[in-house]
């Protein structure tokens, strides 16, 4: 794979930074997932940590070298964070559980395919132009007859996210074909909420993205002013010419200790093959049943 990547996160004008991200990669897939714990419920860093952790453990036991079900992997991997963050919250004895939002993408054999709850959001943009965005799982962005009859009250509060009693919502795109030169950007609220989506869009699309990123994330920051929440972003400039049959076949190794094959920026301590096959037997049996 040929990409370019820039990731960061500014803590604006909070007193801490609840946001994380990270991306992990082989040679033919790669992984993008970023999270914005939640402010009002106790811990949203631990509750973005686990979430980012979680989906990079079940990669790297997934991901030989390529993910074989990308769908099954997503919705796995956001289900068993949910569990994770839950499991964290009822072994300290908390009264209220640590929440999170989360988008992660997929990246492999040409195509992406991505998952997200809450409001932090994918963009692609290909020449310049707006090709696709999530839409946030918050009362705005409802239809318009439910908002009517909603009136203004809570139109921008989200109503999922990971950690919280009630099973999360998501949506589950289908696979997209990338082109060379397309742009990728997962963000948090931080970013998207005080710039328009032109903004985003031709900011995004301005030149070198390592440049760009930077210049991105000090925009939203400045137009927020001191006001201004935790800004996280991963953006992606795709440097491979569009594959005219994305090959399905994918070949599985048992063997996944060669660890010069595997590259990821997520940091901190991963779940054991214990919890990830425990937890795994747990969600598959879910859906399933589902």
């Amino acid at each position: 794979m040929k990409f370019s990547v820039f990731q960061t996160s500014h803590q604006g004008g909070r007193k801490k930074n609840e946001d994380r991200m990270g991306y992990c990669h082989t040679g033919d897939a790669a992984l993008f997932v970023l999270a914005d714990g939640m402010g009002g419920h106790p811990e949203g860093e631990t509750a973005a940590r686990i979430a980012i952790q979680t989906m990079a453990a079940l990669f790297k036991k997934q991901a030989l070298p390529t993910i074989d079900d990308v769908p099954h992997f997503l919705e796995s991997g956001l289900l068993m964070a949910h569990r994770q963050i839950l499991r964290y919250a009822i072994d300290k004895g908390m009264p209220d559980s640590p929440r999170t939002t989360l988008v992660a993408a997929v990246v492999q054999n040409g195509e992406i395919q991505w998952i997200h709850c809450g409001d932090s959001r994918l963009y692609i943009t290909r020449k310049g132009v707006l090709l696709t965005r999530t839409r946030d799982h918050s009362y705005s962005e409802l239809r318009e007859s439910v908002l009517t009859k909603m009136g203004e009250m809570n139109r921008n509060v989200l109503f999922t996210c990971l950690g919280s009693p009630a099973r999360p919502i998501y949506d589950l795109s289908s696979p997209e074909n990338l082109d060379k030169d397309d742009r990728i950007l997962l963000c948090s609220d931080g970013l998207w909420g005080p710039l328009d989506e032109d903004a985003i869009v031709n900011k995004l699309n301005g030149g070198d993205i390592t440049l760009t990123g930077p210049e991105l994330v000090e925009l939203a920051f400045h137009t927020a002013g001191k006001s201004s929440d935790n800004i996280t972003i991963i953006a992606v400039d795709w440097q491979e010419e569009r594959k005219q049959t994305a090959s399905r076949a994918v070949e599985i190794n048992d063997d996944f200790s060669d660890m010069e094959e595997f590259t990821t920026t997520i940091s901190g301590d991963l779940l054991d093959d214990v919890d990830i096959e425990k937890s795994l037997s747990e969600i598959n049996r879910a859906l399933r049943r589902s």
